[in-house]
């Protein structure tokens, strides 16, 4: 087992940039396959999504319908697993206001999860660390320029997964990427908080929140896009509320619009909490106990891979025997802030996503993983949550260790 304090090595077989699902799914995958790998993730912990941005669920393990259909496992379930030991039972849980089947998570359970499960697969992780720069030959990447506390260091590898969710490797390494839809808009960013000190007694009135709203709408400074009351559920252990009210469009992707955008998520959320503490039985004595570290970013970069997954793909079940990975939550399109649209899986509930999703267009030893697959905006609207990352990175850490 190497330890997390030497320096690492300078060559790898496998060097996958990105932590969240995706990543921790390629590195697994990779390590399962023989091969020595790398991992590293801007951030000084793991998980993604779940820990940077208090999505508190992972969605994508399950088919829609009156029972929970598994469609993830694999490497998955080895984090899962690690879960249970911390506390949480990971059973399905169905949402009462979509309907759909998630897995309930608490970020800090997961943080340390993940950091278990990838010691125990003796896999090299550098926190506090970006892929800085690439270099390649016409079809090959040949290594990367890691930036981190220590400063710069070039490793070598053979094969790279680009697990960024905003596809930073494969921006670096010169591949082209589409941002955002077809027409350049994205689906909106969100800033899902958590609250406490409520009387858990008191069960949760959607209608009074939904009152509450009508009335802040009329003169709040950041008015709410989401008239239902939002999604909310307690939060594993810890019986926090886990509320997911704001909503935000994403004009581009530049530094100033990000900044804009957590500054208001900020902002609304103190806003936020104080409609519920005057307006909410049970509330009264409630306060915002997180944001996330940053906001959920839904969508960003597209590298071109070999095939895009088509929403026909999804919509008609298409299974084939190429297939590495299953898509199996439902489209979920965030184009109108607040106001989601769903649209089922069809076939038998789920889609085969194949390799050629997961493989860059003309670089031979890159992968993808999580949102960086290729989709159109239909697809992708299904494929970027965590459970179908998970399976899209192990898969892509399998053939990038040459097991695909």
């Amino acid at each position: 087992m190497r330890k997390l304090t030497s320096r690492p090595e300078t060559h790898f077989d496998v060097v996958v940039a990105g932590g969240g699902a995706g990543g921790v799914g390629a590195a697994l995958g990779a390590a399962q396959a023989g091969a020595r790998v790398l991992l590293v993730e801007k951030y000084g912990f793991l998980g993604g999504a779940a820990t940077t941005s208090n999505v508190l669920a992972y969605c994508g393990f399950f088919q829609q319908g009156s029972e929970p259909i598994k469609a993830v496992g694999g490497v998955a379930d080895l984090v899962l697993e690690e879960l249970k030991i911390l506390g949480l039972n990971c059973d399905p849980y169905r949402s009462p206001t979509t309907l759909n089947w998630i897995i309930l998570l608490e970020p800090e359970a997961v943080k340390i999860a993940l950091d278990r499960v990838l010691k125990a697969h003796g896999i090299y992780v550098l926190l506090h660390t970006r892929v800085a720069a690439a270099s390649r030959t016409a079809e090959r990447l040949e290594a990367v320029t890691l930036a981190g506390m220590d400063g710069r260091q070039r490793v070598v590898g053979e094969g790279f997964v680009d697990a960024t969710g905003d596809a930073n490797l494969s921006l670096v390494a010169g591949l082209p990427c589409r941002t955002g839809n077809d027409m350049g808009l994205f689906q909106a960013v969100t800033g899902p908080i958590r609250i406490g000190g409520r009387d858990k007694s008191v069960p949760i009135d959607r209608a009074a929140i939904i009152a509450g709203f009508e009335e802040y709408n009329k003169t709040g400074d950041y008015p709410t896009a989401r008239p239902d009351g939002g999604i909310y559920t307690e939060v594993p252990r810890t019986g926090d509320m886990w509320w997911m009210m704001f909503d935000y469009e994403l004009r581009d992707l530049s530094s100033e619009s990000f900044t804009e955008a957590e500054q208001f998520s900020r902002a609304a959320a103190f806003d936020y909490v104080e409609v519920l503490r005057k307006h909410v039985p049970g509330f009264e004595n409630a306060y915002l106990l997180q944001t996330g570290p940053q906001i959920g970013i839904r969508e960003s970069r597209h590298p071109a891979a070999r095939y895009e997954l088509t929403k026909e793909d999804l919509l008609t079940g298409r299974q084939r025997a190429d297939g590495v990975a299953r898509a199996a939550w439902p489209i979920e399109d965030h184009a109108v802030p607040g106001m989601p649209v769903y649209q089922s899986i069809g076939g038998n509930g789920y889609a085969d996503i194949p390799l050629d999703c997961l493989r860059a267009k003309g670089i031979d030893n890159l992968y993808f993983a999580g949102r960086t697959i290729g989709s159109d905006s239909g697809a992708y609207a299904s494929v970027r949550v965590m459970g179908t990352a998970f399976a899209t990175g192990e898969a892509a850490g399998r053939a990038a260790a040459g097991r695909g």
